[in-house]
């Protein structure tokens, strides 16, 4: 059991007997010290997305998972499909449980599948990933490094900012966290 105070972003926990991730967590403090935790928890096994308040010094309960190292293979429009490093199984996992990160998946890229009584719940992807610019406006002599950016397409559909030098077929690493330019690959 862990402190509602503890929560973050990205945990894992069970709630009412089903498994949630933790989407968003706010804490607002009242008079007197009582405090006000605020989530947006998503239920794995169905999707929605549902809003929780916990007073604190409330205590759930952390659901356990395990972190296997796997490829990205490939995907059929409803699922993705991953294979383990280690064992060679393949597994796959519906588009609508990793929506915020198949923006970053393109063939090959080594993830962590997120495992829950030896089933797949999710993936955690690495710190960055290189993606190529498939469509943004030309550069023209003036531009600088340091002013701004232009808008850009990656590979994979993302739509980010990059730099004025940045062309079509480069390749860019990109921030999976935020979601921005790190720099070119």
């Amino acid at each position: 059991m862990i402190d509602v105070g503890a929560l973050s972003k990205g945990m894992y926990i069970k709630y009412d007997g089903e498994i949630y991730r933790v989407v968003d967590v706010n804490k607002h403090f009242r008079a007197r010290g009582s405090g006000l935790i605020r989530t947006k928890l998503k239920n794995l096994s169905t999707g929605l997305i549902r809003e929780v308040n916990f007073n604190s010094g409330e205590k759930v309960e952390e659901a356990e998972v395990t972190f296997r190292k796997a490829t990205y293979i490939y995907n059929d429009g409803e699922m993705y499909y991953f294979m383990d490093n280690e064992t060679f199984e393949q597994y796959g996992i519906p588009a609508h449980e990793i929506e915020d990160e198949k923006n970053y998946l393109v063939e090959n890229t080594e993830v962590d599948l997120i495992m829950h009584d030896g089933k797949p719940i999710g993936i955690q992807l690495p710190t960055s990933v290189v993606l190529e610019v498939v469509e943004t406006e030309p550069g023209f002599k003036g531009d600088t490094v340091s002013g701004g950016g232009k808008p850009a397409v990656l590979e994979t559909g993302l739509k980010i900012t990059v730099p004025f030098f940045v062309e079509v077929g480069q390749k860019v690493r990109v921030d999976t966290r935020t979601g921005e330019y790190i720099e070119r690959a």
